[in-house]
């Protein structure tokens, strides 16, 4: 009995234990902020971005609007870097295809910035995968009111050439 017993408790602290840290993480999970993401109705590639955020942990909300050019204007999304979707976070404007291990840094960091962009649509970039093609190097780039500057190369949702 007296080994039932000492079995039951371990089992109820290690229980207890696994419940805290379940309950911990998942504060953590619900504490993280909420992307907002526009995008066209017809477009299947920001689809294929939103996975790939998603996969990498963040939550995203989806709007779809047929017209995100007063959005874009709004945000202050540089023309030359505009793409298919925009998606909002935590005081930043994620442009395009950008890959979320840049999201990630940037909100690590927190340069003083509008947001990321990835101009156009590469192939390899998160969400326009082309199987049997090469992914192409592409820049992701940090705008600010006073510029842009590189935040690093990557090839497909891998960086390349750090800043």
């Amino acid at each position: 009995m007296s080994q039932m017993f000492d079995l039951s408790r371990r089992t109820f602290l290690v229980g207890t234990a696994v419940a805290a840290t379940s309950s911990a993480f998942a504060q953590e999970l619900d504490d993280r902020p909420v992307m907002r993401v526009s995008k066209d109705p017809n477009c299947g590639c920001c689809m294929g971005w939103i996975e790939h955020i998603r996969s990498a942990g963040f939550k995203a909300n989806i709007v779809e609007m047929s017209d995100l050019g007063p959005l874009k204007a709004r945000l202050k999304v540089p023309k030359r870097l505009a793409s298919c979707h925009t998606a909002e976070l935590d005081g930043y404007v994620i442009e395009g295809h950008v890959p979320a291990a840049a999201i990630k840094r940037l909100l690590i960091e927190r340069p003083h910035a509008i947001g990321l962009a990835v101009s156009g649509m590469p192939i390899g970039s998160p969400g326009m995968e082309v199987p049997g093609a090469s992914d192409e190097l592409y820049e992701v780039v940090l705008f600010s009111p006073t510029g842009q500057q590189s935040y690093g190369r990557f090839l497909g949702s891998k960086e390349r050439d750090p800043v």
